[in-house]
């Protein structure tokens, strides 16, 4: 899986037009990740209606893989609504997390998303989040930010983003926002 995510770390450089001096920029910040594998079990439910496997998020990670077997039950938030992600044996989803939306200075948005249950049969998935090192500085490369003519996101660690997941807001849609406001407040206090 480590593998998988490096290299669809270098497709997407290659996409944000990352080639210059930059070259092999995410990958080299992810040579010596501490990334989290989890199975997950999502039993039947008699009231599928009346609660989630797991509410609405966003990873707060870097890149997620996911497979799912053929149950279903993950649903992305697209348009204003929710849309089911139809299951396929030999297929894995690929999320953005917010993390990778910092290194891509927003180009890339990070995929809100939930899993609902159902009353016919528990669901399983595997998942792999990439993760950077906890004291590894993360910022979108110098030329992706030239090319941009404005930074949207200050440099921080891994190990601070997950702190801030942890105990001072739960991953959702607004995280990322939340932890660079969060993130320059501190810094300007402890300036």
């Amino acid at each position: 899986m480590n593998k998988l995510a490096h290299d669809l770390l270098d497709l997407l450089e290659i996409s944000l037009g990352v080639d210059g001096h930059s070259h092999n920029y995410y990958r080299k910040l992810y040579d010596d990740a501490v990334s989290i594998v989890r199975c997950n079990h999502y039993p039947q439910c008699d009231k599928p209606d009346l609660t989630f496997g797991v509410g609405p998020h966003c990873d707060p990670t870097t890149l997620t893989i996911l497979y799912q077997d053929l149950v279903g039950g993950l649903e992305v938030f697209v348009d204003n609504k929710w849309k089911s992600v139809q299951p396929y044996r030999e297929a894995l989803v690929i999320n953005i997390g917010d993390t990778f939306t910092a290194l891509s200075n927003g180009k890339y948005k990070s995929c809100l998303h939930r899993v609902s249950v159902n009353s016919l049969s528990p669901r399983l998935s595997l998942v792999f989040f990439l993760c950077p090192k906890g004291d590894r500085e993360l910022k979108a490369p110098q030329e992706l930010v030239e090319k941009d003519g404005k930074k949207e996101y200050p440099d921080f660690t891994w190990g601070e983003f997950l702190q801030f997941t942890q105990k001072n807001h739960r991953a959702d849609e607004n995280t990322l926002q939340l932890f660079t406001k969060w993130l320059r407040t501190s810094k300007n206090r402890n300036a």
